[in-house]
C-alpha cells in the first residue's frame, strides 16, 4: 500500500537536510501515481530551524504535547483575562520554550547538524509562536514545518501554508478535551469568586474592627464628657453658693460702709461745732 502524501512528507522532513532533495526525488520516482509523484516533487526543502523542529516534533512528541497543552491554557487565560494565571503561564512558557529549544538543538546535534546561536533562537521563536497561535501550534505539531515562525506572526493563510504535504490536523494529544477546558475555566471562575469573597470578608472584618474602635473611642469620649459635666455641675453649685455668700457679704459691707459714713459725718459736724465754740466763745 502506497503511503499518503502527508506520511511521505513526514518521513522526508526529518531526512538529513543534505539528503532531502535526493530522497524527495527518489520517493517521487517510486510513486505509481503521477499526481502523487508531482505532489512529492513540489515539497519544499525545510529551513534548518524548521527541520530541527520537525525532528523534535516526531521524536519528542510527549515534550511537545506538554508545550502545546500549556499553549492552550495560555490562550484560555488571555481570553478570560485571568491576570494571575496569565502571569504564571507566561513564566512557565518562557522556561519551557528554553528547555524545548535546548533539547531540540541537542537532538539535531546527535544527527550531525550544526546548530548556530541564530538557528537555536529561530527554533525557540518557532516553538513560542505555537504558544500564541493555534494555527502555528498545528503546524509545529505536524512535524512537516517548512520554515521557522515568528511569535508575532499572523497566520491567516492557515497551517497548510506553513507545512508540506497537505493541511495538517491537530493531534489529539495537543489539545485538552472539551470538558477539561470547561472544567479549568469553571475552576478559575470559582477561584476568582472565592478570592472576591475572601477580599470582601477581609474588608468587612477591617471595617468592623474600625467601627469597633470608633465605638470604643466614642464611648470613652461620652464617659469623659459625662464626668466633666458632673464636675462642672458640682463646680457651678459651689460657685452659686459662693456667689450668694459674696452677695450677702457685699450687702453687709455696703450697710457697714453707709453706717461708717454717717459716723464720719456726725464726727465732722461735732468737730465743726466745737471749732465754732472756740472761735466765738459765749458772751463775746
Amino acid at each position: 500500500m502506497t503511503s499518503g502524501l502527508s506520511d511521505i512528507a513526514r518521513e522526508l522532513y526529518v531526512t538529513p537536510l543534505a539528503e532531502f532533495i535526493a530522497a524527495r526525488n527518489a520517493r517521487a520516482a517510486d510513486a505509481s501515481d503521477s499526481t502523487l509523484a508531482a505532489e512529492i516533487r513540489a515539497l519544499k526543502k525545510p529551513s534548518v530551524a524548521a527541520w530541527i523542529v520537525n525532528v523534535f516534533a516526531q521524536e519528542r512528541a510527549s515534550q511537545l504535547e506538554e508545550a502545546l497543552h500549556l499553549a492552550d491554557e495560555l490562550r484560555e487565560a488571555q481570553e478570560d483575562l485571568d491576570a494571575r494565571a496569565l502571569a504564571q503561564l507566561g513564566r512557565d512558557r518562557r522556561a519551557l520554550t528554553n528547555r524545548l529549544a535546548a533539547a531540540a538543538a541537542e537532538l539535531a546535534g546527535t544527527r550531525g547538524e550544526r546548530v548556530t546561536a541564530s538557528t537555536r533562537e529561530a527554533v525557540q521563536q518557532t516553538i513560542t509562536a505555537a504558544f500564541f497561535d493555534p494555527v502555528a501550534a498545528v503546524a509545529v505539531a505536524s512535524g512537516r514545518l517548512i520554515r521557522e515562525l515568528e511569535p508575532s506572526g499572523v497566520f491567516d493563510e492557515g497551517a497548510d501554508a506553513l507545512v508540506g504535504g497537505g493541511a495538517p490536523e491537530l493531534p489529539d494529544t495537543a489539545a485538552a478535551p472539551r470538558d477539561e477546558v470547561k472544567a479549568r475555566r469553571e475552576r478559575r471562575e470559582a477561584e476568582r469568586a472565592l478570592r472576591a469573597a475572601e477580599q470582601s470578608r477581609e474588608r468587612a472584618v477591617r471595617d468592623a474592627a474600625s467601627a469597633d474602635r470608633s465605638l470604643r473611642a466614642a464611648s470613652l469620649r461620652v464617659e469623659e464628657l459625662d464626668r466633666r459635666e458632673r464636675e462642672l455641675e458640682a463646680e457651678l453649685v459651689s460657685i452659686r453658693r459662693d456667689a450668694t455668700r459674696a452677695q450677702a457679704a457685699l450687702e453687709e459691707a455696703d450697710a457697714e460702709q453707709a453706717a461708717r459714713a454717717r459716723s464720719v459725718e456726725d464726727a465732722e459736724a461735732a468737730v465743726e461745732h466745737a471749732r465754732r465754740g472756740i472761735e466765738d466763745p459765749p458772751g463775746t
